[in-house]
């Protein structure tokens, strides 16, 4: 009885958090969002000398990006993967989701589960993808901005801002790392962790919490002995990111400008390792608030790199919305049929 007092006094009201995350929401819109479609109407001048097959061909790679993305899910979920094309159709909703609610990970996590679950995909092999996926795509990020920022820093000089990126990177590789330790070789605590904090939650059976984790550790060993599997899974990750990155590139090769590749993953890196921090859906006026200052530093002229980010950010934020609805809407005609 104590203990349920005690946590409903210190746990933030549902109301006072919506309220907060609006404010921040319209705190990050109104001054970092809006004035970058104000400057940009000042260089619309520079659309007559854009380059429109670069365009499509940046479309196509950020396509490949998101494919790259999904066939990682599959290798995770081997062998109960559901057919591609179903796939793919999952992966987008829920990206089309996390691109619509503030904080949209968790929930887009829910629909993925839910989605693979009705697909056929066994509960412990579904929980584990959805880690494993997570995880090593935000490793193989990490490790491509350490990569960049250590061949950048002797080029360019060290920039505050570029050490709090890196130092969230590490808290988040140690997160990912310890976590995998705990459970492969120290279950037991693991164990006992999770069980205290399931006994804090609503409507959460610890012993169901520690059947899981059984199932889970399993198919952690699983994967970290099967190096086929495991170079695949890091394979595939890599592939999304940097083809993420390159189809930033080519856009801002569209409107004139050419970047080093090395310059280019530092701030990329930089901007989706800042917008991990749930406070916009997936990042919104955060990536573009960091990733247009950062590539005028390397040399960007301002006014394209705020038409290419945005012509990168629509493809890569905002169309992925209507066209993850609509895979959704199949999703639940096919099982109503």
């Amino acid at each position: 009885m104590t203990d349920d007092y005690s946590r409903k006094r210190h746990r933030m009201p549902r109301r006072l958090r919506l309220i907060l995350s609006a404010v921040a929401l319209i705190f990050i819109v109104e001054y970092l969002v809006i004035p970058q479609f104000s400057s940009a109407r000042k260089a619309l001048h520079l659309l007559r000398d854009v380059n429109p097959f670069l365009l499509v061909i940046a479309v196509l790679v950020e396509a490949l990006a998101i494919a790259a993305y999904s066939e990682m899910t599959r290798v995770v979920l081997t062998p109960h993967a559901p057919r591609r094309f179903d796939t793919y159709r999952v992966n987008l909703s829920t990206l089309g989701l996390s691109h619509v609610l503030p904080g949209g990970t968790a929930p887009a996590s829910a629909l993925s589960y839910r989605l693979f679950s009705e697909l056929g995909v066994p509960g412990a092999t579904n929980g584990f993808g959805l880690a494993a996926q997570g995880s090593s795509s935000a490793v193989v990020l990490n490790l491509l901005f350490w990569i960049a920022l250590v061949i950048s820093i002797p080029l360019r000089g060290f920039n505050p801002v570029y050490g709090f990126a890196a130092l969230a990177s590490v808290f988040l590789m140690l997160a990912f790392f310890g976590t995998i330790v705990l459970i492969t070789r120290g279950q037991r605590h693991a164990d006992l962790w999770l069980r205290a904090i399931a006994r804090r939650l609503p409507r959460v059976d610890p012993d169901s919490v520690t059947r899981l984790l059984e199932r889970v550790a399993e198919r952690i060993k699983l994967l970290t002995e099967n190096r086929v599997t495991l170079w695949s899974t890091i394979g595939w990750a890599s592939a999304n990111w940097l083809l993420d990155a390159a189809s930033l590139w080519i856009f801002i090769y569209a409107f004139g400008t050419a970047i080093s590749p090395i310059d280019l993953l530092v701030a990329f890196g930089l901007a989706n390792i800042l917008a991990v921090v749930p406070v916009t859906p997936a990042g919104l006026g955060i990536i573009e608030g960091t990733l247009i200052p950062t590539l005028v530093g390397f040399g960007v002229p301002h006014n394209p790199a705020i038409l290419a980010v945005l012509a990168y950010r629509f493809i890569n934020f905002w169309l992925p919305i209507p066209i993850g609805g609509l895979a959704y809407v199949t999703l639940e005609w096919r099982k109503e049929n």
